[in-house]
């Protein structure tokens, strides 16, 4: 698939199974990122590979977090979805922004540079048959997950990237007019 066609029409695929994506296409996704919009050149964006059995603790994780922030035990369905999210798909990405102090790239450079991370990863994926979505959420703002996961304290998470099988072919792009969305500036 060329470079184009996957700008043109990658989509997000939410049903996901086995297997993972190979190694070899795990690097072209990861040298995808490493391509990224990244102002002073700080490389602020690291990804953890949370896959296996793994994926069951930070379940178990998310569950924590979830009863910290309502104030004890949820009930048997919310449990039961929260310990689930991680299973959505056999491997996870968490995209981890580095907020690194720099004169002239403040903080919301540093969270879009590791965005544009994803979006290439998320575009890779999809030029190699792979499917993949981009989600966050409460969860992923948690002080106890960031503290379960290892993050040091200038580490904020931008999302968890589920990877697979797509379950069913994706579905098609919306055509959008490409006039909704830019237009020229008339100078007064």
């Amino acid at each position: 698939m060329d470079a184009l066609e996957a700008l043109h029409n990658r989509v997000s695929v939410g049903k996901l199974t086995e297997p993972a994506p190979s190694e070899s296409q795990r690097e072209n996704i990861f040298r995808a990122a490493l391509r990224a919009a990244d102002h002073a050149g700080l490389r602020p964006w690291r990804f953890l590979q949370i896959e296996a059995e793994a994926r069951r603790h930070l379940g178990e994780l998310l569950l924590r977090a979830a009863e910290t922030e309502q104030g004890g035990a949820l009930d048997e369905a919310k449990r039961d979805k929260t310990l689930a999210m991680p299973l959505r798909a056999p491997l996870v990405l968490v995209a981890i922004t580095r907020l690194q102090s720099h004169p002239k790239v403040p903080h919301h450079e540093q969270h879009l540079s590791t965005a544009g991370a994803v979006q290439a990863m998320l575009t890779a994926a999809y030029a190699q048959g792979i499917g993949a979505y981009w989600r966050t959420g409460p969860l992923a703002y948690n002080p106890l997950v960031a503290q379960g996961l290892g993050l040091a304290g200038n580490e904020r998470i931008d999302g968890f990237i589920y990877l697979g099988t797509p379950a069913k072919s994706p579905r098609q792009p919306p055509d959008l007019a490409t006039s909704s969305f830019f237009s020229h500036w008339k100078a007064p």
